[in-house]
């Protein structure tokens, strides 16, 4: 790891708090078994009857759980073989969702902001029309995180991150009404610099600008008084559950999302964040890959509401907003393409794992192909089945990784998945040049996705995500074709894995595997 670079100090950070809080658990562990055998052997039937029934009714309440069953096994496991320190794993990490105080603030503010979104009847019955099962995927989207599909927008792609920001700055000093940011990562250097000398001319004149950060995303690479400076710039400024040791000092829930809407007309999301290593200003991990869209008309409107959810649900004690109206104006625009545009939002509060089914649906309503970039590989069950399914039936699978690590553990969960996939059909690339951040899906020159959604536990069932569903528009085709050069840049790495492994590997890897949700 380097810890200069931003994905490195924060994956650093995370991985260090995580080995911290798993190894006191463990220590809890030995110390409750040494107790057990030298001043509590008198009890030792009675305390060990209860935390086995202490155990079996968590683990009876997991099993009736709504959670897939490759979430509930690691658990359940833990829990049998390792009561006390299993327990305090799950009670701690497992429970995810939040509190029960911030499932009350984001239903509050979904009830006012969700109706504010179009039904867009005809937009689905036209997808129908075109794309049936396109049209399906849109519909769970839409019943599942109330997101509609929308035309009259043009989507422009960027396959490097370089030329988003290009767009974005240019697009940022033409701020009439607002500028609203909201970035899991902020890293106070050249790259984000060169945003704020643009937000700080806006607000004087007199842009209302609002930047949105997460803690644990950002901690290490912005001072502590970046919000006082922001605000004295007169940029409004707000942090994503703040790192607060003996309060909250575990929080699996992190915001990942990636959003900037100007004006309401033009807004931008992708997989990277605002530092210096995603635009290739250096170089930690060789050439660093990563993807974003633009969108440009009716579309952006679903962006806003989803920078207004996270600012408004953020905190009890901040001033929100009364009227949410003003952010969503209604604007004569022609769009040029006729493709069809959904943004969406993913949140772990709901238990609706919506990143995870879009991917999933993906594979599955794939005919011909159906191809992924991740920079991690750490799946479920039912997302590994889809994907050989898929294969199986004859649909062209492929999945990209990176070709050097950001984190080496991390690199071996994803590795450990290679076999079990290459050895029904999947095909999986590793990218050389360097380390690939981008997170899309695209099948059938029909259908694609671009966003924040990585294909691991973390993005898939903990954080707070964004993505969006693209059909029939010139976007699709564009992806492919990134993704076709991105390949010839890769090694093939499909039939190295489809040979057993050593016995101590598949050992390792399994262990790997059993704290995957803690990676």
């Amino acid at each position: 790891m380097k810890p200069t670079t931003v994905e490195g100090r924060e994956k650093t950070k995370n991985g260090i708090t995580r080995l911290i809080f798993s190894a006191l658990c463990i220590l809890l562990e030995v110390v409750f078994i040494l107790l057990l055998f030298t001043r509590l052997n008198r009890y030792a039937e009675a305390i060990n009857l209860f935390t086995r029934v202490l155990g079996l009714s968590i683990i009876l309440h997991m099993y009736a759980s709504p959670m897939t069953a490759t979430m509930k096994m690691p658990w359940i496991l833990l829990i049998l073989v390792f009561p006390v320190m299993g327990l305090t794993l799950y009670l701690m990490v497992g429970l995810n969702g939040g509190t029960g105080k911030m499932r009350k603030r984001y239903e509050e503010i979904d009830a006012q902001l969700l109706p504010l979104l179009p039904e867009n009847e005809k937009e689905r019955e036209a997808l129908e029309k075109k794309i049936p099962r396109a049209a399906n995927i849109s519909v769970y989207i839409k019943k599942n995180a109330w997101y509609p599909v929308y035309q009259n927008t043009d989507v422009t792609y960027y396959d490097e991150a370089e030329k988003g920001l290009e767009a974005q700055l240019e697009d940022l000093s033409k701020a009439q009404r607002f500028i609203f940011m909201e970035y899991h990562a902020i890293e106070d250097a050249e790259a984000w610099q060169r945003i704020q000398r643009v937000l700080e001319e806006r607000a004087r004149a007199g842009v209302e600008v609002r930047v949105f950060y997460d803690d644990m995303g950002s901690i290490w690479f912005i001072n502590t008084d970046f919000i006082k400076r922001m605000e004295a710039l007169g940029i409004r400024c707000r942090v994503f559950n703040p790192l607060a040791p003996g309060l909250n000092f575990f929080l699996n829930n992190r915001d990942h999302r990636k959003i900037t809407v100007i004006d309401g007309r033009v807004g931008f999301t992708g997989g990277y964040n605002l530092a210096n290593e995603y635009f290739n200003l250096t170089h930690p991990y060789g050439q660093w890959k990563d993807t974003g869209i633009r969108l440009k008309g009716d579309a952006v409107r679903s962006l806003t509401v989803t920078f207004l959810e996270m600012w408004n649900a953020v905190s009890d004690k901040d001033q929100n907003d009364a009227d949410f109206t003003k952010f969503l104006p209604d604007y004569p625009y022609a769009a040029k393409q006729t493709g069809f545009i959904q943004p969406y939002a993913d949140s772990p509060i709901d238990h609706e794992h919506v990143g995870e089914e879009v991917y999933i649906s993906m594979a599955n309503k794939a005919e011909k192909y159906c191809w992924f970039m991740t920079p991690y590989l750490i799946i479920t069950d039912e997302m590994a089945h889809a994907l050989s399914l898929a294969a199986k039936r004859g649909v062209d699978v492929r999945i990209i990784t990176p070709g050097i690590p950001d984190k080496k553990m991390v690199y071996s969960v994803t590795r450990s998945f290679y076999h079990g996939l290459v050895r029904n059909g999947v095909k999986i690339y590793e990218w050389t040049p360097g380390f690939c951040h981008a997170k899309m899906s695209v099948a059938d020159d029909c259908m694609a996705t671009c966003g924040t959604i990585n294909l691991d536990y973390r993005s898939l069932y903990h954080h707070f995500e964004n993505g969006c569903f693209m059909a029939d528009c010139d976007a699709v085709l564009e992806i492919r074709r990134d993704l076709e050069r991105t390949i010839t840049q890769c090694r093939d790495v499909t039939e190295k894995y489809k040979s057993g492994r050593s016995a101590y590997l598949r050992f390792s890897q399994l262990l790997l595997r059993l704290f995957a949700e803690l990676l």
